[in-house]
């Protein structure tokens, strides 16, 4: 019931997606606060608000927001020109060569998006502040909770934020102060460290009614995420306290969305398949239901094919965008299933129910644009093979088949009784191993300890065969820092973590990938307060690098 509340918000939202383009919007303009929250259920949507917003940011689902920007800048992705389509004013050949400007929309769209849910949830904490719970039928005990669920999410919005732009504002309160100066990332940092710990233990343990919403569980997630990056964000390292937040939800201290702890999946597809809102590898997730809401996570747009649909006897198709770089696709051995399963290369199959039933052999996808009416054939390579091209390509060269594809997501066919109700996870448990393993890694001078080493092979294991394993196990000898960061990047593939860890690894600058020269200047590791923002804030000062 929870997850299906959370679709009604969801639904709200995005059939008045163009009203809230209109940042001057207000949104209580015709509603007394006061007035308002006589119920539940009147407190759960305002409490909700905030979730479904993030939809707009956090996830693949057709805007610029943190999931972009921190993939399209990192070595895995990228958004290439295909042709006459893709250019887009040069929106993603910036980002992928590190070129973005203080008037870039690859830094203003973040910046907005997540202020405007971070509002949410102020005005959110406000006004239940005020509420007398016991007069609509809840008790005190919910109240505390609620309104810590609603600071814990504000801290995460607030996480994402100093880790996109570093000296950000701090604002409890709406409009105020008027012009809020920012503050130094450190002190942004202790202010979330504050928010998530005086709050994460009001929250609810995590389990079935919890999915969409923050348990404990995503709480805890939060905090490891916050101590691992502590070093670049903050100054000092904080790899204890990493450990001892992993540590709370490996030993369901946060509770489970299955049984009563958190387990790994043995299929790789499972934390990703339409029924992962059950998967008890999945801490916090952004929570649809295409079945009930008509609300669904619509990664397709940014990262199907034109034609992709009929692979699956699906009813949504792409914009042809968002594809992996050659380096990033040879970084998976062959044999390892996350190659084979998360992503699509080769020739290309209709689904049987999308074949002509008169034409034996409509069998094959075809193209529209460079290989109209001839077979798709997604290939790792991002240039112009029509024309002959050899060597690397690059970003203005590709066609409309050149980089492999998205499938780490799957919606199912339409006649699926979960068809396209797939949530998009934003911490599993695969993360909490891999993060307890690196700062025990950091912790010992960055050689890996054998529990670290172990952590990392319980999870990499599942994306090799039974003979396969042993070869592609880890050792102490193999589990280099480099192989860390590599291996990292095979298993959070699409889940919007590359540019952070790139960053926390010290490769961001000064890392060469395919077509992005290293610039040796880390400037480029946090994005510039849009100058938009300093025109409308003349409190505001610019990010060290840029100038207004």
């Amino acid at each position: 019931m929870q997850k299906k509340h959370i679709l009604l918000g969801l639904v709200a939202m995005l059939t008045g997606m163009n009203a809230c383009i209109n940042l001057d919007e207000n949104v209580y303009s015709q509603v007394n606060a006061e007035k308002f929250y006589n119920n539940r259920q009147e407190v759960m949507s305002a409490v909700l608000r905030p979730f479904t917003h993030a939809n707009a940011w956090a996830a693949p689902t057709g805007q610029v927001g943190y999931w972009r920007v921190n993939e399209l800048a990192g070595d895995q992705l990228a958004w290439p020109q295909k042709g006459r389509h893709g250019y887009d004013g040069g929106d993603w050949i910036r980002l992928h060569q590190h070129t973005w400007t203080v008037d870039d929309p690859n830094a203003w769209n973040p910046w907005r998006l997540i202020f405007w849910g971070m509002g949410f949830c102020n005005n959110t904490i406000t006004d239940l502040e005020k509420v007398d719970f016991t007069k609509i039928g809840m008790t005190e005990a919910d109240k505390a909770s609620i309104i810590a669920e609603t600071k814990v999410l504000r801290a995460w919005h607030y996480l994402k934020l100093i880790d996109l732009y570093g000296n950000i504002p701090i604002i409890t309160t709406v409009g105020e102060p008027l012009n809020p100066p920012n503050k130094p990332r450190a002190e942004v940092w202790a202010f979330i460290e504050k928010e998530l710990k005086d709050n994460v233990e009001l929250l609810q343990p995590l389990a079935p009614a919890m999915v969409g919403r923050i348990s404990k569980a995503g709480g805890y997630a939060m905090l490891a995420e916050l101590y691992l990056n502590a070093q670049e964000w903050a100054g000092t390292p904080k790899w204890d306290e990493c450990i001892t937040y992993c540590d709370k939800i490996i030993n369901g201290e946060g509770g489970s969305l299955f049984g009563t702890v958190p387990k790994l999946e043995t299929d790789i597809m499972k934390p990703f398949g339409n029924a992962n809102h059950t998967s008890p590898e999945n801490l916090f997730q952004i929570a649809y239901d295409y079945t009930v809401g008509n609300a669904r996570f619509g990664w397709a747009g940014d990262l199907w094919h034109y034609n992709q649909r009929f692979a699956y006897n699906a009813t949504f198709g792409g914009n042809n965008g968002i594809v992996v770089i050659p380096t990033a696709f040879d970084a998976f051995a062959d044999n390892d299933l996350r190659k084979s399963n998360w992503m699509l290369i080769g020739l290309q199959y209709k689904h049987p129910a999308m074949r002509s039933a008169t034409d034996p052999g409509d069998t094959v996808l075809t193209g529209t644009e460079e290989y109209n009416n001839k077979p798709l054939i997604f290939v790792k390579e991002i240039r112009r093979n029509s024309e002959g091209e050899t060597g690397p390509g690059g970003m203005t060269r590709g066609e409309e088949n050149s980089g492999a594809r998205f499938a780490k997501y799957l919606p199912g066919t339409q006649l699926d009784v979960n068809y396209w109700n797939n949530d998009f996870v934003l911490y599993r448990l695969a993360e909490i191993y891999y993060n307890k393993a690196e700062a025990l890694t950091r912790k010992n001078n960055n050689v890996p300890t054998q529990t670290a080493v172990d952590l990392v092979n319980e999870v990499r294991k599942r994306a090799f065969r039974v003979e396969d394993w042993p070869a592609a196990a880890y050792t102490v000898a193999t589990l280099t820092m480099d192989e860390f960061l590599a291996e990292r990047g095979r298993e959070f593939i699409f889940e919007g973590k590359r540019r952070s860890d790139m960053i926390r690894f010290g490769k961001f600058t000064t890392n060469s990938w395919w077509d992005h020269t290293a610039s040796n200047n880390n400037k480029w590791k946090i994005f510039p307060i849009p100058r938009r923002q300093i025109i409308a804030n003349p409190s505001l000062e610019q990010n060290p690098g840029y100038v207004d």
